[in-house]
Order: C-alpha cells, then sequence, then structure tokens
C-alpha cells in the first residue's frame, strides 16, 4: 500500500479524477517539503499548490480560480456509466447510428423541401403579382401626365387665342367713343328742335 505523500504517478482515468483534495494536499505538501519551500498560508496554500498539479490555479486577490487540465475528457469520463470503462481511452464515444432514425430524418427532409418549392412557388406568384399591379400602376400614372400635358397644351392654345381675340375687339371698339359722342351732339340737337317746336 502506497503512502499519500509518494512520489508514485497518479492512476489514470476515474481513479485520477476521483482523488480527493486530502490526497493532493498530502502529495503537494510532500512536494514542497521536498523542494524546501515554506507556504505562506498553511493547508490553503498546500491544497492550492496541490491543485496546480492538477490544472492551472490563478490567484486575484482573495479570488481563487482553478481549470483543470483534459477538462472534456474528465466530463466524459463523469457522465459514462459507471460500470462501463472509457471507450477509446480518451477518444469520443459515438453511439450507433439508428437506421430508423436515418429514415425518419429523410422523410422530413423531404416534407421540408416540398414545403419549401410550394413557399417558393407562392412567393414566386405573389412577386409576379405585385410587379404586374406596378407596371399597370406606372402605366395609369404616364397616361396621367401625357394627357395633364395635352390639356395644358390645350388650355394655353385657348389662352393665346382669347387674348388675340380681345385684341381684336379692342380694336374694332376704337371708334366707339367718337360715336358716343357724335349721338350725344345728336340728342341735344334734337331736344333744341323739340323745344323751338312746342
Amino acid at each position: 500500500m502506497e503512502e499519500p505523500g509518494s512520489a508514485a504517478a497518479p492512476p489514470e482515468g476515474r481513479g485520477r479524477d476521483e482523488r480527493s483534495l486530502e490526497a493532493l494536499s498530502l502529495a503537494g505538501g510532500g512536494g514542497a517539503a521536498a523542494a524546501g519551500r515554506q507556504l505562506p498560508e498553511g493547508r490553503r496554500a498546500t491544497l492550492a499548490s496541490a491543485l496546480e498539479l492538477e490544472g492551472t490555479v490563478l490567484r486575484e486577490g482573495r479570488l481563487t480560480q482553478f481549470v483543470a487540465n483534459n477538462l472534456e475528457r474528465r466530463i466524459r469520463l463523469s457522465g459514462a456509466p459507471r460500470g462501463e470503462p472509457p471507450a477509446g481511452g480518451g477518444g469520443s464515444s459515438i453511439p450507433a447510428i439508428d437506421p430508423g432514425a436515418l429514415q425518419d430524418v429523410v422523410a422530413l427532409a423531404g416534407q421540408v423541401a416540398a414545403q419549401v418549392d410550394e413557399l417558393l412557388r407562392n412567393v414566386h406568384c405573389g412577386l409576379q403579382a405585385l410587379t404586374a399591379l406596378s407596371v399597370g400602376c406606372i402605366q395609369t400614372y404616364r397616361d396621367g401626365v401625357e394627357s395633364l400635358g395635352e390639356a395644358a397644351d390645350l388650355s394655353i392654345r385657348a389662352m393665346y387665342a382669347l387674348v388675340a381675340r380681345c385684341e381684336e375687339l379692342d380694336r374694332a371698339m376704337q371708334p366707339v367713343p367718337a360715336l358716343a359722342k357724335r349721338i350725344r351732339d345728336m340728342k341735344g340737337t334734337l331736344e333744341r328742335l323739340e323745344g323751338l317746336c312746342k
């Protein structure tokens, strides 16, 4: 039976993972004593020194962090059943593939592909309808702009024609004031004649 402080290598696998902190502290204490080092905080420093053999110890003030070596392997070993040894000596154990599950996956993939095809067809039809509606709106807008331009052109031409007719009417009405004066003179003459006849 080996002493806890012996220099023998720790056992591999679950035995090494399940070694208690007490054994680590004794092993670390023996190593520290053999090296002649003085630990400032007693048992706590001894435990930290023992943990350094199993991983990385980081100290920040009063906070101590420990990162174990081969953490992924330790997690696999802790999740394996107790009666079974780890498969492959550290390699990942891959469970057997169920053919029924593969058939289910294939069937579901086919259903998903059919649904995706239907969705793409619906999207294509919707995009075509939106495109046709957009083209109709653009054509209506173009026709409205063209008719508005034609109406504006016709209105401008009618306005120019009205201005020209007004100018012609103004020129034709120029003799009217002289004619009105003659009519007033004739009316006064008639009134004087009527007065003489009475």
